[in-house]
């Protein structure tokens, strides 16, 4: 993509919106312009700034979000979506966007609530510690990825600094928790013995499960949301520390063909993440097996209910 106008689907979508989003709006909506907010947030690699040259085949192009709040929407939803359906398809050489199957519904005109609904399932911010973990951490990832362009009332920003501001404390220590269970359960524990039954198909799934949850862990370590799984290295990379070091030792895990080796990785990788958990205080334990250090951290929960409740889950 060096060649290109733009290097990433972003900064095209920005400079879109500078030269025919903004303008359009200052010519018919001069008076609404302190009850929109425009930008790019959601799902799809440019709105991480994960896209490359194979994401231009789908979901790629020229255009951007518009949001509005819903007691807005009967003045300003039907105006706005005919305004921006009547702006250039092609920008600087590139576009029209394709759109894929599954991927209708990523640009244009959105209400506030609505937008953050189809992501979170709730049309208000969480109140609540159970919702807040209702949540998946790839839903809060893409809620939260991208860049708002402009945002004069301040609501859609609003709503995006509560979340960027990531779970309360409880939450992410009792989603740690279960992830300690977990990675060492499928890590440490079931990977190698699945190999010596010559279940190769449970060793693969161990694996898989054992790096998913490691990236996850790492996010929760970082405070930062785990993104949908195909965008979970490149996350990773940009974490660095210990995010950087995780990423490199699990791809040298997946490529590598001894079983024996591989199972070192993931007590190196273990290491490296109850090396993490001390540091910030989330253990005091000195055990090398993860799945020791769940209940140390649940132990740290300070709501009793959410104290009590099933270690492995989170």
């Amino acid at each position: 993509m060096g060649s290109l106008p733009f290097e990433k689907g972003i900064d095209l979508c920005e400079a879109f919106f500078i030269e025919h989003g903004r303008p359009m709006l200052e010519r018919g909506f001069a008076g609404s312009a302190n009850k929109i907010a425009a930008g790019l947030v959601g799902d799809g690699s440019e709105c991480y700034g994960f896209d490359d040259e194979l994401s231009r085949d789908h979901d790629w192009g020229p255009g951007f979000c518009l949001w509005i709040r819903r007691s807005d929407r009967e003045e300003l939803l039907e105006p706005l979506s005919m305004a921006y359906r009547g702006l250039p398809r092609v920008f600087s050489g590139l576009g029209p966007r394709r759109e894929s199957l599954y991927g209708q519904g990523r640009v244009g005109v959105f209400c506030i609530e609505d937008f953050y609904q189809g992501f979170t399932g709730l049309d208000f911010l969480p109140q609540t510690l159970d919702q807040w973990l209702a949540i998946p951490e790839n839903s809060l990832a893409a809620a939260t990825n991208g860049r708002v362009f402009c945002d004069f009332l301040g609501e859609f920003t609003g709503w995006r600094k509560k979340y960027l501001a990531f779970y309360p404390e409880d939450v992410r220590k009792k989603k740690l928790a279960s992830r300690a269970m977990t990675i060492g359960q499928s890590g440490q524990y079931n990977f190698l013995r699945s190999v010596k039954r010559g279940d190769f198909v449970a060793a693969a799934y161990a694996q898989t499960k054992f790096s998913a949850d490691v990236a996850s862990m790492v996010h929760l370590l970082a405070r930062r949301y785990t993104p949908f799984y195909k965008w979970m290295k490149k996350s990773l990379l940009s974490l660095g520390g210990l995010g950087l070091l995780a990423a490199q030792k699990l791809e040298a895990m997946i490529i590598e063909n001894n079983w024996t080796k591989k199972g070192q990785f993931i007590e190196s990788v273990c290491g490296d993440l109850v090396e993490e958990l001390l540091s910030q205080g989330l253990t005091s334990i000195s055990s090398d097996f993860l799945a020791d250090h769940g209940p140390a951290i649940q132990e740290t929960i300070s709501d009793p209910d959410l104290a009590a409740r099933n270690v492995w889950v989170g």
